[in-house]
This record gives C-alpha cells, structure tokens and sequence, in this order.
C-alpha cells in the first residue's frame, strides 16, 4: 500500500499543522512514511534494549563519572511512534530517569537534559560540564520525538580530512557525541581495504597488484570512490591490521548505542590488473579527475561497468566477508559509482542499468540491503539532467535506495527532481570542504529549510543529516542543526544565539552575548547560495590573481574581536571561551591580510611598486602574528595532525610514510600540486614554516623582477623550492600550545585595531578594548 506523503493536503491545511500543532505533523509524518517505506523497517538495530542501556550508562560515566549515578537509564521501544526515536525524562528525590526507544535515544535525551536544565555545553572544541550539585528537577515528565527517522553523519571525505589518523580514544569520544546528538545513521568505512584486499587476493590478484591500486592513509577517501588509486600507497600490514581492530570497535560501539552503522558496497572501481586476470569482463577507463592527468599511474581507475556477471560477484564475494569478519550486517550500504565523474554514456538505459546492477548485487549478499548513495553527482548541471537522474533512480524499487542530498544547504537537488522521483532522502548540511578553518554559516538559511523540505510537496525526506568535508570548526553550526533535528519548527535564532553563549561558557555576560549577536547576523548568516572554501590569500599559492572571497562587512566581524576580550575578567579560566578568542582573532587577521592583499594589487595596477612592496611586508607580519596567536591554543598546532599520523607506524620507515601523507594532503595534494592548497588549514606551524615561506619567496621575486610578472616560473620556483621539499621534511611540531591566548589577543588587537577603525564611511564606530563603543575620524592611507 502506498499514499502521497502530506501532499495529500491541502498545502494551506498542511502549513496550518506545521503553526499550530507540531505533534500531529509529528503521528502524520511517520505514518505516511511507513506506508510508504516498509523496507526501511529494516533499518533497525539488533541489540537488546538491556544492552543499549547499559551502553548509555558507561556513556554517562565516561562523561560525567561523579554525577553517573544520579542517573538511570532505560530503553523501551514502546514509549514512542514506531521508528521514530523518543525519550522521556523523569526526575525524583535528586535522582534523573531517561528512557529512550533506543539507545541512541536516551544518550540524546541524556544529552537534552544537560542543554537545557544544567546549562552544559558538548562540542568538538571541548565541553562545559559544570553540573548543579543539586540536578534541576524536571516536572511535569519531558517526553519529545523526533520528526526524523534518521539522522545521518559523515561525507566520504571525512574519513581521510578529519579521522584519518584516529585512535580508538578518539573515536569512542565521537561516538559518544554522535550518540548525545541523536545520530543513528553514521558511516563506518574503516578497514575496507583489508576485506577488499582477503577477497581480490583469494581470486588471484597479487599483493603488486593490490599495491598499486590502494592509496595511502590520508587519500582513502578518494581511492574508495574511484576518483584516484594508488597516490599515497601502499598500505602496509600494520595498517590493515589496526584499522580491522578499530572498525570491530567501531561497529561494537555503534550498535551498543542503537545506531544503525553505514557499511561499504561495491562501486566498480577495480585494480588495473582485472583486465589481466578477467580479459573478457566489460571494463572501462575512467574519467580525469582533478588534475590528475600529468602522472597517469594514479588516475583513470578502472571501472567494471555493473551490468557485467563479474560485478555481481566480485560486489557480493565482499559484502559477505566483510559480515563474517564484522559479525553480520545492519542492511545499509554506501556505493558512490559517478562521484565527481561523468559515466561513460548518457543513455538512459545505460545509467538504469548501472545502479540496478549495484542494487542486485547488494541483495544478492543480504535480501534486507537497502543502498545509500551521496546525492553530489547531481549538483552539475552538465551530465545530469532531470531524464539522467530519474532514470538512475528509479531503476530500484522505491525504498530500497536512501538519497543523500548532500548539500541541501547549498545546492539542494530535492525540489528540481520531484522529490528524487520518490525515492527516500536526507536532507543535509554539508557546510565545510577540505576541512579549512574559518567562520561561516547560514543560520537562517539552515533554520527554515530543514521544516520547508520536510513540508514540501510530495517530499519523500526521511531524516536530515551533517556532511561535512571535515570537522573540528564552527562548533555554533552543528550544535544548531542538531538541535534542530527534534524540533517540529524554526527556533528564535537570537535566543537559541544567546542560549548558546551562555551554555558553551557557563556563564552570561554582556560582551559575549554582544559579540555572538554579531556574529550570527553577519559571518553565520551568509545569503549567498555558494559552495567556495575558504580562498582566503594567505594560504593560497601567492600570485596577482588571488579573487578576494569576503561576502561579508568584515569590520562588523571585527567588533566582536574586542568584546571577545574584554569577557577574559569573567571567563578567563574558560578553555572554550579561549579557543573562541582565537578563532574570532584568527579570523580578523585573516581578513586584514585580505585587505593588505587587495591594497598591494591596487598599487600594482597603479604603479607604485614602493607602495606595493610595503603592503607586503605587511602582509606578512600578519602571518607570523597569526601563527602567534594559533600557538596558544592546542586545539590549532600542526604538530597535533603530525603526531597523531606517526603514532600509528611501528618503524621508523613506516612513520616517515605516514607523515608524508599527513604533510602532503593538507597542503599541495597530490605529487605534482593537482589538488594546490584545498585542504589548506589555519595551524601554528604551518603558517610560519609553510604560507610565510612561501609568501617571503613571493615578496623577494617580486621585489626582484625586472620585467613581466611569470607567474609560471615562479609556481614552479615555489613547487620544488618550498612546497615538494616541506612535504618530505621530517622536523617536529610542537603539540603543547605557547603563550597565552587573552594576552597575546590583546597585544595583537591594539597593534590591529586602526585597520578596524578606518575606511568606515567618513566616520567609524569604533571599541576601544575594553569595549567601548566611540567615533573616531576615518584614517586615509597613503596617497
């Protein structure tokens, strides 16, 4: 049996619901999906409600081991709608009881009740955990649902920008924020290569072959999909057998939790040699991808067209041993056949039979698999019209393919393709590419969307996910869209902005509420419907033609800087309020190289190279400064990244190989620079030993040149001088921070604070560092 989802309304009685009565949308939701959708009540976790409770209770004690006991927790799947997650919150005599549906369900009611009745604060950068020795009673019983059957995590990419180099301290930390943020959908693609490399062995491939066609650690990521093979490699037996030891973790953990992990499937991307040892299997080079074209032994993967017997076999001879070795399966799969690559043909019949040949061999291994895919192939217009996309969709049964629209916040493909011509989807944040740092969002944007999408026409959204390139940055924008994710509608973004600050520090005061105000109408309320990382110039390969990407008025950013500051006398002691004042300093430095960087090409165009070369200088001093104030904090050296990739070797020879692949992906990526500075990142360390010396070398060839700026001779000078060579040094980094972030953020706001102040209009409002809001003449500069 099958309806239209809400559609069935009237859109004005369906907008009525959404205003006036959220818990009927809520029942209404779930059931239209369940009529719908029955195969996705195969997605639900094996674990006994005993055993996902204990798991929340160790959960707690890890958190909170002195106030563990004053909870209790229970999982009972009756408390709430069928396959929708609920939890209920009880208290009594000092005491607190969550019960959840599932596990994952009480560890985010547990979660709940520390946001909004101790005033406590989880996230990337650290945790504010200052819990009332007395716990605030919760009365009449809180019981919530959510809206969305799932809620997904993770971008291929985050494997290899933000885990790579992951222990299992780290990853039980994120699972046990995924879990308190209610994640029940996460990726888990560690030690792929290890089965992929037992099952291509046992049908007579060689470990040569194998060697050359898996990349290294930091490059997975883009090997796994097909867009490269072999750069980085090869993997090594040490390495094969820690990641087989952490994805057991890995798995064990997530399905304590009630989660519902993500496994890898069969996408066709196969070593060259299986056209050696299959000589009449349908085979076909792939595509270029980025840049790849100059050294051919690391592009154009070999792709087995699906249609081919042998992608069924090669597909379901994996799936089966990857559930001996893991201990079953939870039916979900991820396969990724186009990504950033156009199929051989666009022949409907031809892109019908490519994905009905991924989901055949999915079900050939396990009768319940349902398929999830990535939604970015669709965000080009070039390949994928609205006849492609239907067709490669709907040639599996509606349900058993689950959508990632995996930039929803951007470039959303929902509402041009009929709701993904009815099949499942999640709606998603995507945010960040390459893991760069610097503040962005789009509050509002995200705020409305999420209800909008749920509520659109025919809308087959079955969850909202988190995306991400890579992690660790704008902490404001996750925790806002994970709350968002058991609301039935938008929230007042000022007084969620507000409850924020006081949350993430444990206290209020007047500078940082000012402060995060103005963050949220300005960096975090971007309009612009762009997808661009951060291009800022100084961690771009210097040249003239470096476009200024600042959308917004920088020097309203700026007035946080100062208010940020002037908080140390209250929140000095603040660990999260520390990395705050050097994320939002950074961020101002980085805006005032922008401007330095756009004057210098002003007196170019003018002439004056004196005037030119002075902004230079500038220019950077702002870097060393900048690599000043990063040193700070532990949360932005370079040496964290280093370390954490060489404790994983077990030789000397190993370790090195593991650096390099951690030096090489973050800046030139690749070996000749095919992907230049996309994963570039803001680190102490990096700034000085990287950008300053490559800039410095700029800055002298300019001053230097007697005739017509080349920029091809001196991107090749800055290549094999200072780029190539950085990526194979072996000097240490430290990974305990230097000096102190409020004073060296007052020092570099004084030495800063008049390219603040001017240019604003003929007069500039102006802070002083204490606060302080005065007028002050506009400064011109030098004529």
């Amino acid at each position: 049996m099958t309806v239209r989802r809400l559609d069935f309304f009237p859109q004005s009685f369906s907008m009525s619901l959404l205003r006036f009565a959220p818990s009927i949308i809520t029942i209404l939701v779930a059931c239209c999906y369940a009529l719908e959708f029955e195969s996705l009540n195969n997605i639900k976790t094996q674990t006994s409600p005993d055993d996902q409770a204990k798991a929340v209770t160790a959960l707690i004690k890890r958190l909170i081991p002195d106030q563990a006991a004053a909870f209790t927790v229970v999982v009972n799947s009756s408390i709430g709608p069928p396959n929708l997650d609920t939890f209920e919150i009880k208290s009594h005599d000092n005491k607190v009881s969550i019960t959840g549906t599932t596990g994952v369900a009480a560890a985010w009611g547990f979660h709940h009740y520390l946001k909004h009745y101790c005033g406590c604060h989880i996230s990337w950068a650290g945790n504010q955990l200052n819990i009332p020795s007395t716990l605030p009673t919760v009365k009449p019983a809180l019981k919530i649902t959510s809206p969305n059957r799932f809620r997904y995590y993770q971008n291929v990419c985050t494997v290899s920008y933000s885990f790579a180099w992951w222990n299992w301290t780290r990853w039980e930390r994120e699972i046990d924020w995924m879990a308190m943020n209610g994640i029940n959908l996460p990726l888990a693609f560690n030690a792929q290569e290890a089965i992929w490399q037992k099952v291509y062995l046992n049908m007579g491939f060689t470990q040569k072959d194998l060697d050359t066609h898996f990349g290294g650690p930091a490059f997975l990521a883009w090997t796994r999909i097909g867009n490269i093979h072999g750069w980085g490699g090869p993997l090594t037996p040490s390495w094969h057998a820690n990641q087989i030891k952490l994805q057991h973790q890995i798995l064990k953990r997530m399905r304590d939790l009630g989660m519902t992990p993500v496994l890898p499937a069969f996408a066709g991307h196969v070593p060259d040699a299986t056209i050696r040892l299959f000589p009449k299997a349908n085979i076909i080079n792939g595509s270029i991808w980025g840049k790849f074209s100059k050294d051919r032994q690391y592009c154009c993967t070999k792709f087995l067209v699906p249609s081919d017997p042998l992608f069924k076999r090669i597909g379901k001879t994996f799936i089966e041993t990857m559930m001996a070795e893991f201990n079953g399966t939870d039916h979900v799969y991820n396969a990724d056949l186009f990504n950033e690559m156009n199929p051989v043909s666009n022949d409907l019949g031809y892109l019908a039979s490519a994905s009905r040949g991924v989901y055949e061999t999915i079900i050939s291994a396990d009768p319940k698999g349902i398929w999830l895919m990535q939604g970015w192939l669709f965000t080009s217009n070039g390949f994928w019209f609205k006849e492609q996309i239907k067709a490669h969709l709907t040639a599996v049964p509606l349900g058993r393919l689950i959508i990632l629209d995996l930039a929803s916040d951007i470039l959303p493909v929902f509402d041009r393709t009929n709701s993904f011509y009815g099949q499942p989807f999640i709606w998603c944040m995507l945010h960040n590419f390459g893991g760069n740092h610097g503040l962005y969002g789009r509050l509002d944007y995200v705020n409305k969307a999420v209800f909008a999408s749920r509520m659109f026409p025919g809308s087959t959204m079955v969850g909202t996910g988190l995306t991400p390139e890579g992690i660790e940055q704008n902490d404001v924008m996750y925790g806002f869209m994970n709350d968002l994710t058991w609301r039935t509608q938008p929230v007042n973004v000022t007084a969620w902005i507000d409850s924020y600050a006081v949350r993430r520090y444990g206290k209020f005061t007047q500078q940082t509420q000012r402060a995060w105000r103005i963050l949220k109408d300005t960096i975090y309320n971007s309009m612009e419907n762009t997808k661009e990382h951060n291009r800022n110039a100084l961690v771009m390969r210097p040249s003239l033609t470096i476009d200024p990407d600042v959308w917004y008025d920088w020097k309203e950013v700026a007035e946080a800087w100062p208010l940020m500051i002037n908080a140390a006398t209250d929140l000095g002691t603040s660990l999260l309020y520390r990395y705050d004042l050097v994320d939002i300093g950074r961020q101002v430095l980085q805006d005032i190289a922008m401007v330095t960087y756009a004057e210098f090409l002003t007196f170019i165009h003018m002439n004056k190279k004196t005037l030119a070369s002075l902004c230079l200088e500038k220019f950077l001093d702002i870097l060393l400064d900048m690599d000043t104030l990063l040193a700070t904090d532990s949360h932005w050296l370079l040496g964290n990244w280093i370390q954490s990739a060489k404790a994983l070797g077990t030789s000397i020879k190993e370790q090195k190989w593991l650096e390099y692949n951690a030096r090489n992906q973050i800046t030139i990526w690749g070996p000749h620079a095919e992907i230049n500075d996309y994963a570039n990142k803001q680190w102490a360390g990096l700034m000085k030993s990287y950008y300053h010396r490559r800039w410095s070398l700029f800055a002298f060839e300019f001053e230097h040149a007697h005739q017509l700026w080349n920029q091809t001779r001196f991107n090749e000078l800055c290549l094999n001088t200072i780029e190539i060579p950085w990526t194979y040094n072996t000097s240490d980094y430290t990974t305990v921070p230097i000096g102190d972030s409020i004073k060296v953020s007052h020092f570099l706001f004084e030495k800063y604070k008049e390219d603040i102040w001017s240019g604003r209009d003929g007069i500039v409002q102006v802070f002083d560092v204490s606060g302080q809001r005065f007028q002050r003449a506009k400064r011109y500069p030098p004529q």
